[in-house]
């Protein structure tokens, strides 16, 4: 029972006087405003359990009496309990208090929308870049093709539930002083389905679907992030007793690539120099998502130093324009030196002053330059 003891009519919206018909038709526009599937109201599910407990006392002759004249008291005392409903759909509800042809039809057994499926594709990151069609396997339930998705051997067809009488669900009356109480529950027999199969199908023993290996070819958009998934409507699971087939989800996942590293829509990549081709300047070839690229860097090029290769970057996914390509510069010193060359080192080194080396940049502010 309600804790807040509000008036019944003032819940409902009608008059003390109201008639049966007034009655219903007030609850029926409450309990489809209310219900916590319509309302995203945060009080909507114990608003609505009002409704349903001030419609079960008015609905009924002896509680709506008992109730006029000794209010919530009285119906404690005479022994009334709320029914207790898990909330499902408005159509079950109406049901329960209406009758199984309360929009106009009889209840029919729902339908199911069918599983989604899980797949994923593995590309390069050049092929990320310009965009890739792949062919995609992966395992699906599908309509059996030998008994149409019915469940029956081809030549019978399935019978209405002996159990339910096709309606998919079982209806109990609990009579009390106040009247009858009426819950609904699904079928045990049919599960639901309203019909039962007499005679399973034997190529898919009776459930009506079969798993076949089907193959997509799915498109994948230029710029894709890893781990993105692309999403296939319509393709997954059949769905039960004649719902939507479910989606497939593809992951995409891009292979690391040997020289290139990507962040956002920005690629990185290193130029490895000798100290001599640093500082006399040299041409050295860099990897693109294109392919290799001659880059020029002139003479007394600096460890860290970044050169940006503007729109050399991955495209805007689904969008407009490229990222940039950043190249650090690496000046690699050698390990191992003869005498000769240790001798020329020291000539060179005695022959050279501090402006020889000064910089108009550090090292660390170029290395944060490349993440900017």
């Amino acid at each position: 029972m309600a804790t807040t003891q509000r008036d019944y009519y003032e819940l409902l919206g009608v008059p003390r006087t109201a008639d049966e018909g007034t009655i219903k038709k007030a609850f029926r526009g409450l309990a489809r405003t209310l219900h916590p599937d319509v309302s995203e109201a945060p009080d909507a599910e114990e608003r609505f359990r009002e409704v349903v407990e001030a419609y079960e006392v008015l609905s009924k002759p002896e509680a709506r009496e008992l109730y006029d004249r000794y209010g919530h008291a009285g119906l404690r005392g005479g022994g009334f309990t709320p029914t207790s409903f898990d909330l499902g759909s408005l159509s079950d509800l109406f049901s329960a208090f209406f009758g199984d042809d309360v929009f106009g039809v009889a209840a029919r057994p729902r339908s199911a929308r069918g599983a989604d499926v899980g797949a994923e594709v593995e590309i390069e990151l050049a092929e990320a870049a310009t965009g890739v069609t792949r062919e995609v396997p992966f395992p699906v339930t599908v309509a059996c093709a030998t008994c149409g998705g019915s469940g029956a051997e081809p030549g019978t067809e399935p019978v209405s539930c002996p159990t339910c009488g096709g309606r998919g669900h079982l209806q109990q009356v609990s009579r009390t002083v106040f009247g009858e109480f009426v819950r609904s529950q699904t079928c045990p027999g049919c599960n639901g389905a309203g019909q039962v199969v007499e005679r399973p199908c034997l190529n898919c023993e009776g459930s009506g679907r079969t798993v076949e290996e089907r193959t997509l070819e799915v498109e994948v958009p230029p710029g894709i992030h890893h781990g993105q998934q692309i999403r296939i409507s319509g393709e997954g699971h059949a769905g039960v007793l004649g719902g939507r087939a479910g989606d497939v989800y593809v992951q995409v996942s891009i292979k690391p690539h040997p020289r290139l590293v990507r962040e956002g829509n920005d690629v990185f990549c290193t130029a490895d120099l000798t100290m001599t081709e640093a500082a006399l300047g040299t041409t050295t070839s860099v990897p693109t998502l294109e392919g290799d690229l001659e880059l020029q860097l002139e003479p007394g090029t600096q460890p860290g130093d970044v050169r940006v290769l503007r729109g050399k970057g991955m495209p805007v996914l689904q969008g407009f324009g490229r990222g940039d390509q950043r190249v650090l510069v690496n000046v690699q010193i050698p390990r191992r030196l003869s005498d000769e060359q240790r001798r020329l080192l020291e000539q060179f080194g005695g022959t050279v002053d501090e402006d020889t080396y000064r910089q108009d940049e550090g090292f660390f502010d170029k290395l944060k330059s490349a993440f900017r």
